[in-house]
Formats: structure tokens, sequence, C-alpha cells
């Protein structure tokens, strides 16, 4: 019977796109300020590192500049609507579906979408997971996370991690997986 099931319905019944949001943000989710990170936490870069290692990433022009080099042991993937932009080190594409195509050339078992705002807008209908830093604070900032509607996203995994000496703020790593839809 399973052979019968098209790819569009198997993607209705739950099977995972292997498309993934990895985010930190703030209990307002705020992601940003001025082209620049808002906390420096190196447990949740371990994290982002370690969750990360060895599969594709996609990043809009912004973020990658922010971060001003294309990081080691991943396929970086960069969205901009500027057909020219070319850095040594990673893949160019001028769509969030391209740049999806793309990574899937690579096989590895997970996509992930590290940001920015306008990324994680366009990619959350269509991501299976959400790894989200959740840096216990209000802050300012000028670039956002989308709200993680629960009706729609479900809590599967969260480890808190207290303040320390090198870390300003009590932070949870989270990992959201979308909800089954009712198929009857």
């Amino acid at each position: 019977m399973d052979s019968i099931i098209s790819e569009t319905s198997k993607s209705s019944l739950g099977e995972s796109s292997g498309l993934s949001l990895i985010v930190a943000s703030s209990l307002n989710n705020a992601i940003g300020k001025a082209n620049s990170m808002l906390w420096h936490l190196p447990e949740d870069f371990k994290y982002f590192k370690n969750t990360t290692w060895g599969m594709p990433i996609i990043m809009g022009r912004k973020t990658f500049e922010s971060i001003g080099k294309p990081l080691p042991g991943r396929t970086n993937i960069v969205i901009t609507s500027n057909k020219d932009w070319k850095v040594e080190g990673t893949i160019t594409a001028t769509s969030l579906e391209q740049a999806i195509e793309q990574a899937k050339e690579t096989n590895a078992k997970e996509i992930f979408i590290t940001g920015g705002g306008e990324i994680y807008k366009q990619s959350m209908p269509i991501a299976d997971k959400i790894y989200r830093t959740l840096v216990h604070t209000k802050i300012d900032g000028d670039t956002f996370f989308p709200e993680i509607d629960e009706a729609i996203w479900q809590k599967v995994f969260e480890k808190n991690i207290e303040a320390d000496v090198k870390h300003k703020y009590d932070m949870s790593f989270q990992i959201w997986e979308k909800k089954l839809k009712d198929i009857f």
C-alpha cells in the first residue's frame, strides 16, 4: 500500500522534508540589531556548531556578512538578489527555493536555515523542526524570529542552562517539531 502513496501525500502524512531552522532568540523573539548578534553565549555557539556540523546551512547575505566568513565544516549557501555576489567558500542562490535545491544536492540528512529574520519567516511554513536557544531576557532588537504557533509546533525537548561567568543570561535549548496534521 505504501508504494502507491504519492510524494505529496507522504509529506502531508508527516514525512520529514529535512528542513530545520536553528536560532537563538530572546523572550520577545529578538535575534539581532544593526546586523549584529545581541549576546555572546559560548554554550550556544557550541550547540550551533555541533548541531549543524557537516550539514548545509542556508542564510541571507546580511547574516553571512555579520558572520564575516564561511563557517567551516558546513556547506554555506547564501541567498542574495545580487547575481554577481560571490565569496569563496560559499554557494550563491537567488531564492530560498534555489538554496534548498542546492542544499539537497549535498545528500545531507538535514538542511539548516540560519537566518536572518526574513529567511526564517519564508522558511517556517515548510520546515519540520526548529532548534531554538531561548535566551531568557527581553532585549531591544530590529530583527525578530517569527512567533512559534503552538497549534502547529510541539516542543519535544528542552534543556535549561543557568547564567554564569561566561553567560550573561539563562537560556534553554529547545527542539520543536511540526505536529502531524489530521489525515482523516
